[in-house]
């Protein structure tokens, strides 16, 4: 599973998604990080209706998308929304 995280450079909050990335990953064995700045990949961000960052995306391993987070999920959503993706 994957956990698509867009963020921006003058972004206060992308911090602390970055961190509850993190500790998800460190918590899940098999879940991958990917962080994608929306200035270097702008026609990936509009083609995924990316309006806003940080916006969190979970996908199971066939793609689809389970969740989404526009702003900055606590730990235990994001972990929820994993297990969705399971």
């Amino acid at each position: 599973m994957r956990l698509d995280l867009w963020t921006s450079a003058f972004c206060a909050p992308c911090g602390a998604a970055r961190r509850v990335a993190a500790d998800a990953a460190a918590l899940v064995p098999g879940l991958t990080v990917a962080e994608r700045d929306v200035a270097v990949h702008p026609d990936d961000a509009e083609h995924l209706g990316i309006r806003s960052t940080p916006t969190i995306i979970v996908r199971r391993d066939d793609g689809a998308e389970v969740f989404r987070s526009a702003g900055v999920p606590t730990r235990d959503q994001l972990l929820v929304a994993v297990a969705k993706a399971l």
